[in-house]
């Protein structure tokens, strides 16, 4: 059986837990040699480890994506190891929650640097990268689509009450998806965006009290969501249930096959049916 990504050049950040995890299986699955990223250091590597021992390739490139040299080191580990870039999927984020008359400035910056100057940074540092490899493949007649997905929420497309910070940058995010369609589809790149609902991570899991916390950056930052709002949210979804991140990873490789190669400038919503908020 023929690999729909045999080969290809996966980049996938925020990839050492939940859906970012889920999306680098799923394409290493189909072939998909994998640049791995998270946060820390070590679930990137149990990703790698996890992708190497199903017998597929991968290497780590950890690290804060907001950082300002992120995006040349990201690009720079898929071209440098595997001296090819195919795809490249804007995973990484967080929530950081507050309604706008508590919200300081530094949550505002944190989630925007986070959800949207990050992928602007890294899908920058790719554009010299294509740009060379299609004039290559051009020249030898040659034709290869690569394909960018980033990710949105339904909280970009009908916003959220206390995440000013969060549906904007994920609405601003599919404002650079369809800019980036335009800009790049004559190098056949297509640029695709997938905005999901509610998907059951550690970052959404049911919680009786306070929850539980991750620490980004020295700030302790409350993860969860309280019992009786998650059963209310998830009643108001069609299918009754929130999605699994192997579900949500099944909507972004659908962009990434050659199935889609002729689909561009696009928001799919994995919601489990939900249509608005």
């Amino acid at each position: 059986m023929t690999l729909k990504l045999d080969g290809k050049v996966a980049l996938v950040s925020g990839s050492g837990r939940g859906i970012g995890r889920a999306i680098a299986m799923k394409l290493a699955s189909e072939g998909a040699r994998l640049v791995i990223n998270d946060l820390d250091e070590k679930p990137a590597n149990e990703t790698v480890a996890d992708i190497k021992a199903a017998g597929g390739d991968a290497v780590a490139c950890p690290g804060d994506v907001t950082a300002a040299d992120f995006g040349e080191r990201f690009i720079g580990t898929a071209v440098n190891h595997f001296k090819g870039l195919d795809i490249i999927i804007n995973n990484a984020g967080y929530t950081w929650d507050s309604t706008i008359h508590k919200m300081t400035d530094e949550q505002w910056y944190a989630i925007i640097d986070c959800h949207l100057t990050a992928p602007f940074r890294i899908l920058r540092a790719a554009r010299p990268v294509i740009q060379k490899l299609w004039t290559q493949e051009s020249a030898n007649g040659q034709r290869n689509l690569r394909k960018v997905v980033n990710i949105s929420s339904i909280a970009g497309l009908f916003g959220n009450a206390g995440q000013a910070n969060y549906s904007a940058a994920k609405a601003g995010i599919t404002g650079l998806t369809k800019t980036l369609a335009k800009e790049w589809g004559r190098m056949n790149v297509t640029v695709n965006c997938v905005a999901f609902g509610l998907i059951n991570t550690r970052l959404t899991e049911a919680t009786a009290g306070a929850g539980s916390t991750i620490d980004i950056k020295g700030h302790e930052i409350k993860v969860g969501v309280n019992k009786d709002l998650k059963n209310a949210m998830e009643h108001m979804i069609p299918l009754g249930r929130g999605g699994t991140p192997d579900e949500a990873a099944g909507a972004v490789s659908l962009f990434c096959f050659p199935e889609a190669d002729y689909v561009s400038g696009q928001v799919l919503m994995c919601t489990g049916g939900l249509t608005g908020v």
